[in-house]
């Protein structure tokens, strides 16, 4: 069984209900329906009933009447999450006008019906900006307890199966942070490490990766990613991590054998950690357009629950894809 059939496998266990504000987009729709007759997923579809379903009538699809489809301006539970809007953002100055006309945004709709328990996780981006997505979730839903940064990362399958784990390897931040701090740096570490052993399943060896290799090079960026290596020890004294590496010295044994002596990561590395967002988005793209290397994500890390952000180029297969995913954080939460 290979990785995403897993993770979809993983996910049916558990029948999360994953919310998609999106509901009416027709690679959304066409997922959805992939997602209930596969049994993935409980769907949640946000927009108006009749337009979902003239839609998904017009593209034949069978499933959506078994999802469960609510109107963002006109709902059952639009006064219970207005009042949670108010009391969730009141030290912000938000009134009940403003919470009432912000509930009709399918992507605060969404991030409500998270933070009141009514859905699991949430999946968007496929007609909105990241900013968009991202900003009622941070308002409402926030970071996990002792994580102060959100980041992104990819799984990456390699053709290439003596790098990595059998040629499966994560990499982050590739989608959210410009530029870390130390901590944020160390934040990401060990946040990459729990994605890694709950959606790619194995257990992670961490690099964190530098244009050095254990001081041959000094410079204060150097000397960031050295201490974001020592805080992420000291954060989790369990999690198999090295750094400063060149990315030669963390992925090849010999060039890790020779740059880092007595490293167990060095050449070994199945989780590579950049230094900052330009480095780990240019990275990602390469190894998946030079090496054609299939990339999973990004999904997002820190959050307090599950919101993944898509593409607005997503296929129906990559929506379907971060679905499972989002369901299996949800099931790991």
């Amino acid at each position: 069984m290979d990785l995403l059939e897993r993770i979809k496998s993983n996910a049916r266990k558990y029948n999360k209900r994953i919310v998609l504000p999106e509901g009416s987009e027709e690679r959304t729709l066409k997922a959805a329906d992939i997602l209930i007759k596969e049994g993935i997923a409980q769907i949640i579809l946000l927009g108006s009933p009749d337009e979902i379903m003239n839609e998904a009538g017009k593209l034949n699809l069978s499933a959506i009447e078994k999802a469960t489809i609510i109107d963002p301006r006109n709902h059952s539970g639009k006064d219970r999450y207005i009042e949670l809007m108010v009391d969730l953002r009141k030290n912000k100055g938000l009134t009940h006008d403003e919470a009432a006309k912000l509930i009709t945004d399918p992507l605060y709709l969404a991030t409500l019906m998270i933070k009141a328990g009514d859905a699991d996780g949430e999946v968007a981006g496929a007609i909105n900006s990241t900013g968009d997505v991202l900003r009622p979730a941070f308002q409402y839903v926030k970071t996990k307890p002792g994580i102060s940064v959100v980041s992104g990362a990819f799984i990456m399958i390699l053709k290439d199966k003596n790098y990595g784990e059998n040629g499966l390897m994560v990499f982050a931040d590739c989608a959210v942070h410009p530029d870390p701090t130390e901590s944020e740096l160390a934040e990401i570490a060990v946040a990459t490490a729990g994605t890694t052993r709950a959606i790619a399943g194995f257990e992670p060896r961490v690099a964190m990766l530098s244009f050095s290799s254990k001081g041959s090079a000094k410079h204060p960026l150097v000397d960031k990613v050295a201490n974001a290596t020592r805080i992420a020890r000291e954060m989790a004294p369990d999690l198999q991590i090295d750094g400063e590496l060149q990315a030669d010295a963390a992925i090849i044994e010999k060039i890790g054998q020779s740059k880092a002596p007595g490293s167990t990561i060095a050449g070994r590395a199945n989780v590579l950690v950049f230094p900052s967002l330009e480095s780990g988005n240019i990275a990602y793209k390469l190894v998946q357009r030079l090496a054609g290397a299939e990339a999973i994500g990004p999904v997002l890390q820190g959050m307090a629950a599950p919101i993944n952000d898509l593409s607005r180029g997503c296929s129906v297969s990559d929506i379907v894809n971060l679905v499972a995913i989002t369901a299996t954080q949800a099931s790991e939460k």
